[in-house]
C-alpha cells in the first residue's frame, strides 16, 4: 500500500469512529432531527445554527472536521449517512452523484447562482445541490496607514514588492508580502488568480474538466508570473523557508498585529481574523487582485453547496428552504457572510464589505470557480498531496534560488503526471 493509501485508510478509520459517535449523539427517540454535516466551527457554526433555527423542523448541525469526504464515506459505508452535507468541492459532489449517493434537488424560485457556478452541481442534466455560501478569493489586504495607494496592475505589484523588499533587506521596513505557504490551498489560490488572467476562461475551464494539457504555454506563463513575484529577495518575513512553515491565519496576523508585512492575499474571510487580532482600531482594507491591465481583474470564487443524501425527503425540504433568498438573513445581518444567490438584494447586507463584494458578483458576466476544488481525486489537493504539494514544491524552488525555467518545467511535469493519475482525459 502506498503512503497516500495508508494515510487514506487511517483517515477513514478515524472518520468511522467519529461517524459512530455522531450517529449516537442525536435527539431523543421519536424526535430525530434533520442531520447536516458541515466543516464549519466557531463563529461560522454559530451563525449557521441561527439560520437553521428558522426551519420549521429540528435540524442538527454536526461539525465533522476538515476531511468531510472521509467522514461521509465512512457514514455511507455504515448506512448512517446524514440527511444533508455542505461541501466546497463540486468535483466531489459529481463523484457522489455518479455513485448514486445523492438525491436530486430543486432550488427555490428565489435562487439564482452566478454564471460559472450554476452548472457545477449538475450531472447528466440532473441538479444535485444548491450553493448557500460564497467566498470572494480575488483580494489583497493591507493596513491603509502602511500603503496609501494599492497597485492596480500585476507589473505595479511586482515593482512595489521589489521596492519594499529592498527596504526590508536593509532593515528599513516590513516585508511586502505575508503568505501562508504551509497551507497549500493558499498557493493554489494565488495560481488560480494569475491563471484566470493569463489563460482566459476557456482554458481555465478546460483544465478543470480534464480536457487541456497542464504543460501548455498559458500554464507556464502563469507560473512564470508567480516566480517573478515570489523570487523577489526580501518578499516575505523570514524568507521563503519561513513562509513554508507559516499557516494562513498566522500570515494574516503578521500583517494585522505584528506589522511584519504590508500585504496579505486571500479571500473575504480574512476580515474575521483581522477583527480578532488587529492592533488598535485600524482595519485592513482590501483591493482586487491585479491583472495584466487595470481592467483585467480576475474574479475567483469558492463556495459551499448543500447536497441531500439519497432517500431523505426531509433533507430535500431543508435544502430547498436553504436556497431561498431569505433563509440566510440572520447571517446577512450579523455580517461575515457572502451569498452566492444573486436574488438576495444587496441592501440586505449590513456588512459594507460584503455589500461591495455582492455587487461585484452581480456585475460579473461570469466567475471562475476555485480550480483546485474542481479537480478529481487526490489531484484536488490536501496536506502533502496533489496540487497543494506541487505548488509548495514550486514555491520552495523559486524562493530557494532555482532558476524559473527549471522550476516551471518541474511543476508542469508534476501537474501533468498528477492529472493523468487522477484520470483526466489529457
Amino acid at each position: 500500500m502506498t503512503a497516500a493509501g495508508r494515510l487514506r485508510r487511517r483517515t477513514l478509520l478515524r472518520a468511522a469512529a467519529a461517524a459512530t459517535a455522531a450517529g449516537a449523539g442525536g435527539c431523543a427517540p421519536g424526535r430525530r432531527s434533520v442531520q447536516v454535516a458541515v466543516v464549519w466551527s466557531g463563529s461560522e457554526m454559530a451563525r449557521f445554527r441561527e439560520v437553521i433555527a428558522g426551519f420549521p423542523a429540528p435540524v442538527q448541525a454536526i461539525g465533522v472536521g476538515n476531511d468531510i469526504d472521509a467522514f461521509l464515506a465512512a457514514r455511507q459505508l455504515a448506512g448512517t449517512s446524514p440527511d444533508v452535507a455542505i461541501l466546497s468541492r463540486p468535483g466531489l459532489i459529481v463523484e457522489y452523484a455518479q455513485r448514486g449517493w445523492l438525491s436530486e434537488v430543486t432550488p427555490a424560485a428565489s435562487y439564482a447562482a452566478p454564471a460559472g457556478m450554476a452548472d457545477l452541481l449538475t450531472v447528466d442534466g440532473r441538479h444535485y445541490g444548491v450553493w448557500i455560501k460564497a467566498a470572494h478569493k480575488s483580494l489583497l489586504w493591507h493596513p491603509p496607514s502602511m500603503l496609501a495607494e494599492p497597485p492596480r496592475t500585476w507589473d505595479a505589484l511586482v515593482a512595489l514588492t521589489r521596492r519594499l523588499g529592498a527596504r526590508h533587506r536593509a532593515e528599513a521596513g516590513p516585508a511586502p508580502l505575508a503568505i501562508g505557504a504551509a497551507d497549500g490551498w493558499v498557493l493554489t489560490d494565488w495560481f488560480e488568480n494569475v491563471l484566470a488572467d493569463v489563460a482566459g476562461p476557456d482554458l481555465y475551464e478546460a483544465l478543470a474538466r480534464g480536457e487541456a494539457d497542464w504543460q501548455d504555454e498559458p500554464v507556464r506563463h502563469a507560473l512564470d508570473r508567480l516566480a517573478e513575484l515570489w523570487s523577489v529577495d526580501g518578499a516575505f518575513p523570514g524568507g521563503g523557508r519561513r513562509a513554508l512553515l507559516t499557516q494562513f491565519e498566522e500570515s494574516v496576523i503578521q500583517v494585522v498585529h505584528h506589522r511584519d508585512a504590508v500585504m496579505v492575499f486571500e479571500a473575504d474571510f480574512v476580515d474575521a481574523i483581522d477583527a480578532r487580532f488587529r492592533r488598535g482600531t485600524e482595519q485592513l482594507a482590501p483591493f482586487r487582485f491585479p491583472g495584466a491591465r487595470e481592467a483585467d481583474q480576475p474574479l475567483i470564487v469558492g463556495g459551499d453547496a448543500a447536497v441531500v443524501f439519497a432517500g431523505s425527503t426531509r433533507g430535500v425540504e431543508l435544502v430547498r428552504w436553504l436556497s431561498d433568498a431569505t433563509a440566510f438573513l440572520p447571517w446577512l445581518e450579523a455580517g461575515g457572510y457572502l451569498s452566492p444567490n444573486l436574488e438576495v438584494p444587496v441592501d440586505h447586507y449590513r456588512d459594507p464589505l460584503r455589500r461591495r463584494l455582492a455587487t461585484e458578483l452581480l456585475a460579473a458576466d461570469t466567475v471562475q470557480y476555485d480550480l483546485s476544488d474542481r479537480l478529481p481525486g487526490t489531484f484536488t489537493g490536501t496536506d502533502g498531496v496533489g496540487i497543494w504539494r506541487i505548488m509548495q514544491d514550486f514555491f520552495m524552488d523559486v524562493t530557494d534560488g532555482v532558476a524559473a525555467t527549471a522550476a516551471i518545467r518541474r511543476a508542469t511535469g508534476q501537474l501533468a503526471d498528477a492529472a493523468r493519475a487522477a484520470g483526466s482525459r489529457r
